[in-house]
């Protein structure tokens, strides 16, 4: 979990660092290491960046979304997911908030 908190720190950081008006989107925004897995046996763990934005931001964010695959596949991380966290945050089917009540009050946030 820990290192899954720096990787998107330091992705953040690149972000901002290279690209300051693409950074700038980042701030309404809530970015997290997602870790996946693939196959049967579960050995392949996949990790990929999640970009958390309100419905109003997804546009905007995708619009740059080669900027961040290129980031993240320099990182070593898989992919890039786009994420509305107002449609997430609507589901009635959601368990977020069981699983992650941290990040389903963090994405209360982002959509205020």
């Amino acid at each position: 979990m820990l290192t899954e908190d720096i990787l998107a720190r330091e992705f953040t950081r690149i972000v901002r660092e290279y690209y300051p008006q693409v950074g700038e989107l980042l701030k309404y925004c809530h970015v997290k290491v997602i870790r996946g897995q693939w196959g049967r046996k579960a050995k392949n763990h996949l990790q990929y960046i999640g970009i958390y934005c309100s419905g109003k931001m997804i546009d905007d964010i995708q619009a740059h979304q080669h900027i961040f695959r290129e980031i993240a596949e320099n990182m070593g991380l898989t992919q890039v997911v786009f994420l509305n966290a107002t449609r997430l945050l609507r589901d009635p089917m959601s368990k977020l908030k069981r699983s992650d009540p941290r990040l389903w009050l963090e994405l209360h946030l982002l959509t205020a």
